[in-house]
């Protein structure tokens, strides 16, 4: 076993699982809590604490009878505190089948007895993988640390999201949700420095969170993944914790459940004044009684706070969709289609078909609504998507031939550097060669991408720029890039008078196209709303016949 490392193997056994014969989401955070510890105890070689945990997203249930293996390992020491990052797999005993159950990322600092901060001593990068995840442990520090200040921004940027669901009659009312718990801390529950394990604590908030999701829904809630959060305080055997949960918002077929932790001692309990020492927010789907996925009703906020909750539910959404990146880091594995001119009508109409069902799908929701520009997101179980609607004063077939020429993208899109055509397929088909600027240190990435149009039969109709990546032998990769691939993007531009459009880019994320929307879709960054806004100025310069 490597330094900074630890394993931990658990058979689960009945009493680790919940009512459906799953291991519970609470037993598993225990284990993985104490692993992460362990891990970061081998490595400062002292007593350590958890002092925060990522985004937590579980991939796949574990049954009782199956083996769980949690694999913990210090990804870097920063000057007090270090990363863990937590690989949990899954076996079947029965078949040797195993699969990913999640990634996490923990922090911990050392709690020498003195109390007092020590300097951590670097860690030993031993291989190419090592060296990976300590220079990103860098990039998703930043984002814990600025996590605050962007929640901030985005709930004071709340008011222009215009949610019309939130004041209509129908909805659940969140206070029918709300349930409190309250347990003691026993010897069992605490750690060797008599404080209250993490992970028990969190299982507690689970177990609590639980039982208010299935409060909102006829089915069977389990929990999807865990928000970003720190520890704000310590508890310790003796301690009463008060438990407080309560439903957030609904997303469709997910909801949002707050819990806030609240420790009494003896003296506090009889007083009635607690210490604040844990907020939580823990996302679940549910099905039913055939396995079908559960949709939530919606809420309806009445009070003040309700509305607080509400709109802070949607900012955390937002923010776990942009930290995704930098927290999972998925590797590109390219899966472009190759050029073959034999097959090329296929391919072509497989573009544009492509493009108008990602358009025709349920459940996008608004993320970000400000002045002319709206961008909506849809989840799925393995995509991302992003969808950015603009209001443009200029007649849509002109938009339309400014769009669908790629030579003008660099024009007013600043992710662009450049793009060539290298192929002209037909009088409405192209492929281009597009190279486009650095992002996060790495070096800047190349596309292959072909762009279909298509004028609508009348043109009240809505006009279609579809783009896609492919494998062109003619343009082989370059050792100054790395070559990467749009999986399905485009533009769609409706025609609202004579005069004005609506145009719309969507764009479904592959892990090439994530690192320059992570930043906006989290909230950190403008790039998307800046590249919009010039999308609009150089259509709108062009029907004013401006030079552009």
């Amino acid at each position: 076993m490597e330094p900074g490392e630890a394993l931990m193997t658990q058979a689960i056994q009945p009493a680790h699982a919940n009512a459906r014969g799953e291991l519970s989401a609470g037993q598993l955070l225990k284990w993985v809590d104490a692993t992460a510890c362990l891990a970061a105890e081998k490595h400062a070689g002292l007593s350590c604490v958890t002092a925060s945990v990522d985004d937590i997203q579980f991939e796949e249930t574990a049954r009782v009878g199956q083996v769980i293996t949690i694999r913990a390992k210090v990804t870097r020491a920063f000057k007090t505190s270090m990363e863990i990052s937590i690989k949990v797999m899954v076996q079947d005993t029965l078949t040797g089948t195993e699969k990913l159950v999640s990634i996490a990322f923990s922090t911990f600092v050392a709690k020498p007895a003195g109390g007092e901060k020590i300097e951590l001593k670097p860690v030993q990068l031993l291989t190419e993988q090592d060296r990976i995840e300590h220079d990103l442990a860098s990039e998703r520090r930043k984002v814990r640390l600025q996590h605050e200040d962007t929640y901030q921004r985005l709930m004071e940027e709340s008011s222009p999201f215009a949610d019309p669901l939130c004041n209509k009659e129908e909805g659940t009312v969140t206070s029918a949700t709300a349930v409190q718990s309250i347990e003691l801390v026993l010897p069992p529950h605490a750690n060797h420095h008599g404080n209250t394990f993490g992970g028990q604590i969190m299982a507690w908030m689970e177990t609590a969170a639980t039982i208010a999701a299935s409060r909102l829904c006829r089915g069977h809630p389990f929990l999807k993944s865990v928000d970003m959060f720190k520890f704000r305080g310590a508890s310790t055997v003796g301690d009463r914790l008060v438990f407080r949960a309560i439903v957030n918002n609904t997303f469709q077929t997910c909801v949002e459940v707050g819990v806030r932790v609240e420790a009494f001692t003896c003296q506090e309990w009889a007083a009635g004044q607690g210490r604040h020492i844990n907020s939580a927010f823990l996302i679940y789907n549910a099905v039913d009684d055939q396995e079908e996925p559960v949709t939530f009703p919606r809420v309806k906020p009445i009070s003040k706070d309700d509305f607080r909750r509400y709109w802070g539910a949607m900012a955390r959404k937002r923010i776990r969709l942009g930290r995704r990146y930098v927290i999972s880091h998925r590797q590109e594995v390219p899966t472009s289609t190759p050029w073959d001119e034999s097959q090329q009508a296929s391919l072509i109409d497989d573009n544009v078909e492509a493009l108008r069902q990602l358009a025709a799908k349920t459940g996008w929701e608004v993320t970000s609504a400000l002045g002319k520009i709206k961008i909506y997101t849809l989840e799925e179980r393995e995509f991302l998507s992003v969808w950015v609607e603009k209001r443009v004063r200029c007649p849509a077939h002109l938009a339309y031939c400014l769009l669908s020429d790629f030579t003008n993208r660099p024009l007013w899109d600043p992710h662009y550097t450049s793009c060539t055509s290298v192929d002209q397929v037909s009088e409405d088909d192209q492929i281009y060669h597009v190279t486009c600027c650095q992002v996060n240190g790495d070096k800047p990435k190349d596309f292959v991408v072909l762009v279909s149009r298509r004028r609508p039969a009348q043109e009240r109709d809505t006009y279609l720029v579809a783009v896609k990546s492919v494998v062109l032998p003619a343009v082989p990769p370059s050792p100054g890039y790395t070559r990467s691939e749009v999986a399905l993007a485009g533009f769609l531009i409706q025609p609202t008078d004579h005069s004005s459009c609506t145009v719309s880019y969507l764009n479904q994320m592959s892990a090439g196209v994530l690192p320059y929307f992570a930043g906006d879709l989290g909230g950190w960054s403008k790039s998307i709303e800046e590249a919009a806004s010039s999308c609009i100025r150089f259509i709108e310069n062009a029907a004013d016949g401006r030079v552009l």
